[in-house]
C-alpha cells in the first residue's frame, strides 16, 4: 500500500506544504484535468506559429545571443536536444535530493499553468519522475540565476531525454536510461520550445528558499527555547517580556517571541527564588534583547514568505504563450526578487547565532553566570567542562558572518553580452542553506550548555517549558553528566534541533509555541 502523500497541480500556484512534500517527503505528484487542458490549449499555439514560417524566438530561432538566426523545421528537435545538452554544463558536487526536487515540482507546476508552451506528454512525464523518485544528478555550480536557473534545470531535462545520470528511489546512482528503463519510461524527445520552457525559471532557487522559511521558522522557535533556558540559568528575570513593555514597540515578531519567553517561563521555581531582593537591576543584551533580535528574524521570514508566495504563484519562461496566443519575449526569469530575500535571510540568521554564542558564552564564564562552576565544569582545572563548546559556536558565528555578505550585489555578463546582467540567485541560495546548518548547531549548543547549567541549579526547578527541553535533552542523552566526549553530546542536540524533537517536546508540555 502506498502511504506517500499525494499533491495534485492545478493552473493555480502550488502551497509551500506541497514543495516540502514532494520535496522531503517523496509525494506522488498528479497533473489535474483542468492544468491538463491548459497545456494542451498553449501547445495548441505553439505548433500553430511552428507551422507559419514566422521566426519566433524560442520556436525557430536560435537562442541567446544566436536568437537573430532561423532554425528550418527538419533542424528544430536536434535544436532542443542541442539546447539541453549544451546547457547541461554544471560541475561540482551534487546538490541535495531534496533541491532537485524541489526544483523539478516548481518548474512542473510552471509548465501546468498552461504559459509555456509543452506537451501534455512531456509535463506527464516529469510528473512520472517525481513519483517514482528518480532524481537527476545536478552539480553545484553553473547558474547565475538569470535566464532562469539553467544549467541545473538543464541537467533535470537531460534525465528526462534518457541522457546524464541520475539516482532511484533507493539513492543508487546510474545513467538515466538505465532508471528510465527500469521504471518503464520512455524517453521524451523534446519538440518545439519545450527546451527552453523546461529550464527557463527560478525554480531552483526559489524551492531553496520555501524549505528555508520552513527551517527558519522552526530554529526561531529553537531560539526562543534557548534563550528561556539560558535566561534561567543565569538567574534572569522575565519581566522585560511582559505584554505591556512590548506594545510600547509594536513590531509583530518581537511581541511573538516575548509570548514565547514568557509561557516558556511561567511558574520557573528558579525565576521565582530571585524575583526580590536581587542587587540586578538589569539583564545583558543577548538576554534582554531575545524577542527583539528573534522577532525581527521573524519580521524578515514573513517579507520572504510574501515573495515566495508570489513567485510560485508566477509562470515564468521565455518566451510565454498569452491567453489570445501571442508568443511574447520578456524578462521575469529574472531572478532579483527571490536573491534579494535569499541574502536578507542570511543577515538576520548570522544574527541570531551571535546572540545564542553570546549567552552561551555567559553561562561558561563564572564572573558573569551568577554563581555556576567555571565552564559548568565538575571538576574545574582537571575538567574543562563545556569550555570548547563555545569555541565551536564562535567558528561557527564567524563563518555565518561571511556567508552573510550578499551574492546579489554581484554581476557576471554572459552570453556573449546580452545577458548582461544577473542575479546570482543561485549562489544566494547555496550559502543560505549553509547558513541555516550553523544556525542549527549554533542552537543546539546554547541547549546544550543550557540544560546542563540548569542541572547545577537544583534544587531549584525549570518552568514547564524549559524544564521538558532539558528532559528531552538528557533523555536523549541518557543523562547529562560532566566528564563526556562532547562532540557527541553536540551532535546529539544537533539531530534534536533539525528533526524538530526538541519543539515538539516543548510543545507537548505547554502548547504550540507561536
Amino acid at each position: 500500500m502506498n502511504d506517500k502523500p499525494r499533491v495534485v497541480l492545478h493552473t493555480g500556484p502550488p502551497t509551500a506544504g506541497d514543495v516540502l512534500a514532494v520535496a522531503r517527503n517523496g509525494a506522488t505528484v498528479e497533473i489535474s484535468a483542468a492544468a491538463a487542458a491548459a497545456v494542451e490549449e498553449s501547445r495548441a499555439h505553439v505548433e500553430r506559429l511552428a507551422r507559419s514560417g514566422e521566426p519566433v524566438y524560442g520556436i525557430s530561432t536560435g537562442f541567446g545571443a544566436l536568437a537573430t538566426k532561423y532554425i528550418e523545421p527538419a533542424k528544430r528537435r536536434e535544436l532542443q536536444r542541442a539546447l539541453i545538452r549544451s546547457h547541461a554544463a554544471g560541475a561540482g558536487s551534487l546538490v541535495e535530493t531534496e533541491v532537485v526536487r524541489a526544483m523539478m515540482f516548481l518548474r512542473l507546476s510552471t509548465l501546468c499553468t498552461g504559459r509555456t508552451g509543452v506537451r501534455l506528454g512531456t509535463a506527464r512525464a516529469y510528473a512520472a519522475l517525481l513519483t517514482a523518485g528518480i532524481t537527476p544528478c545536478v552539480p553545484e555550480y553553473g547558474s547565475l540565476g538569470c535566464s532562469g536557473d539553467l544549467a541545473p534545470l538543464a541537467h533535470c531535462a537531460l534525465a528526462l531525454m534518457g541522457q546524464g545520470e541520475v539516482t532511484d528511489a533507493s539513492g543508487m546512482r546510474m545513467p538515466a536510461a538505465e532508471a528510465l528503463a527500469a521504471a518503464g519510461f520512455v524517453p521524451v524527445e523534446l519538440e518545439e520550445k519545450e527546451g527552453l520552457a523546461l529550464i527557463n525559471g527560478t525554480d531552483g532557487m526559489l524551492g531553496m528558499l520555501v524549505m528555508a522559511v520552513a527551517d527558519l521558522r522552526s530554529l526561531v522557535k529553537v531560539a526562543d527555547i534557548g534563550a528561556a533556558m539560558t535566561v534561567e540559568a543565569l538567574l534572569g528575570t522575565d519581566r522585560v517580556y511582559s505584554a505591556d513593555l512590548q506594545e510600547l514597540r509594536p513590531q509583530p515578531g518581537q511581541a511573538v517571541s516575548a509570548r514565547n519567553l514568557m509561557r516558556m517561563l511561567e511558574g520557573s521555581p528558579i525565576i521565582a527564588s530571585h524575583r526580590t531582593g536581587d542587587p540586578r537591576v538589569q539583564d545583558a543584551y543577548s538576554l534582554r534583547c531575545a524577542p527583539q533580535v528573534a522577532g525581527a528574524v521573524r519580521d524578515t521570514l514573513a517579507h520572504a514568505e510574501a515573495v515566495a508566495l508570489r513567485e510560485m504563484a508566477s509562470a515564468i519562461d521565455n518566451p510565454v504563450v498569452l491567453p489570445d496566443g501571442r508568443i511574447e519575449s520578456n524578462g521575469n526569469f529574472h531572478g532579483a526578487p527571490v536573491a534579494y530575500v535569499l541574502d536578507f535571510l542570511a543577515i538576520p540568521l548570522a544574527d541570531l547565532a551571535s546572540m545564542s554564542e553570546r549567552r552561551t558564552d555567559r553561562m561558561l564564564d563564572p564572573s558573569r553566570s551568577g554563581g555556576l562552576p567555571p565552564f559548568l565544569a565538575e571538576d574545574p582545572g582537571v575538567d574543562s567542562g563545556h569550555m570548547i563548546a563555545q569555541y565551536t559556536q564562535a567558528s561557527v558565528v564567524t563563518e555565518l558572518k561571511r556567508l552573510a555578505s550578499p551574492a546579489s550585489v554581484d554581476s557576471i555578463p554572459s552570453s556573449a553580452m546580452q545577458e548582461d546582467h544577473v542575479s546570482m540567485g543561485w549562489s544566494a541560495a547555496r550559502k543560505l542553506r549553509r547558513g541555516i546548518e550553523g544556525l542549527s548547531l549554533v542552537l543546539a549548543i546554547e541547549v546544550l550548555v543550557a540544560a546542563r547549567a540548569l542541572e547545577l541549579r537544583r534544587p531549584l526547578e525549570a518552568g514547564a517549558g524549559t524544564a521538558a527541553a532539558q528532559r528531552c535533552l538528557g533523555d536523549r542523552l541518557a543523562g547529562l553528566d560532566p566528564d563526556r566526549e562532547l562532540s557527541v553530546d553536540i551532535e546529539v542536540a544537533h539531530e534534536l534541533v533539525r528533526e524538530g524533537g526538541l519543539v515538539a517536546a516543548v510543545e507537548e508540555a505547554i502548547g504550540s509555541l507561536e
